[in-house]
């Protein structure tokens, strides 16, 4: 909001405004008054409005969300002992191995 100027050139300041009629009964059907706090036929504060808010909210996002904790993970286990390698997968595994010791000692000659 802010200050606006009317058909007849004055200046209005809505905020001044609003803040001034926050507690004036809201024209409608609904039991509030301009901030939004339910009340009752007296204009006393039933519920007031930051509460219907959190209340909102909570239904919202749910209790898991809105109150938010730390999880731990457990450390994970190498890959090796997860899973058992066959007899096959140990066999290639080795000659991968063989074959990159054979190729680092021919980079090794090859630099001499």
């Amino acid at each position: 909001m802010g200050k606006f100027r009317t058909a007849q050139g004055r200046t209005l300041d809505m905020t001044a405004l609003a803040a001034k009629n926050e507690k004036a009964r809201a024209v409608g059907n609904m039991k509030v008054n301009a901030r939004g706090d339910t009340i009752d036929s007296e204009g006393k504060v039933v519920v007031p409005v930051t509460e219907k808010v959190a209340t909102s909210y909570a239904a919202t996002v749910g209790t898991r969300s809105a109150h938010a904790k730390k999880v731990v993970q457990k450390p994970t286990q190498p890959l090796e002992q997860e899973y058992a390698l066959s007899d096959e997968e140990r066999d290639l595994l080795n000659e991968q191995n063989d074959d990159l010791e054979v190729e680092a000692i021919k980079a090794k000659e090859i630099k001499k």
